[in-house]
C-alpha cells in the first residue's frame, strides 16, 4: 500500500458514494488507474465493503447505550456461548472484545431510557456467562472533523 492508495481510503472513508471519476481527480490519477486500485483494495479485503450512515432516530433507535460486560468465566465454550448470543440481538450494534476493566464493550443502539432498562433486565441479563454489566448513557455524539 502506498500514498496513493492511502489517499483512496481516506477519500472512500468519508464519501463511499463517490465518483470514480471523481476519486480519481481527488487522488491525482486518471479514472482507469484509480478503477484498478479500488478493485485491488476490494479484492485484498483492505476495503471491506460499502454501508448506509443511517440517523438512527429514523429507526427509532434515538438512544445510544455503551455497555461494558464483565464474564464469569474464560473458558473457550463460556466466551463463545456469549459471543454467539450477543451477535444475536439487534440492538446490539458493535461488540468489542477489550482489555481493562471489562471483557466487552457493547454499542446498543435503542429508542429509549425506558426501552433500555426492559432491554436491560431481558437481553442482556439473560445471555449466558455475564458477570456484571455496566452501562454509560451518551447525553450527546460529536461529529467527526471531515
Amino acid at each position: 500500500m502506498d500514498d496513493v492508495d492511502r489517499a483512496i481510503l481516506a477519500v472512500l472513508e468519508k464519501n463511499g458514494r463517490i465518483s470514480n471519476a471523481e476519486l480519481a481527480v481527488r487522488v491525482g490519477l486518471s479514472p482507469s488507474p484509480c478503477l484498478r486500485r479500488v478493485n485491488r483494495l476490494e479484492a485484498t479485503g483492505v476495503i471491506r465493503g460499502y454501508r448506509a450512515d443511517i440517523e438512527p432516530t429514523a429507526l427509532g433507535r434515538g438512544l445510544t447505550v455503551f455497555a461494558g460486560i464483565r464474564l464469569m468465566r474464560h473458558t473457550r465454550p463460556d466466551v463463545t456461548a456469549f459471543e454467539r448470543a450477543v451477535t444475536r440481538l439487534a440492538e446490539v450494534v458493535f461488540t468489542h472484545h477489550i482489555t481493562g476493566n471489562y471483557d466487552y464493550l457493547l454499542q446498543i443502539d435503542i429508542a429509549d431510557l425506558p426501552a433500555y432498562e426492559d432491554f436491560h433486565a431481558n437481553q442482556l441479563a439473560g445471555l449466558p456467562n455475564i458477570a456484571t454489566v455496566t452501562s454509560y448513557v451518551t447525553m450527546k455524539t460529536l461529529p467527526t472533523s471531515t
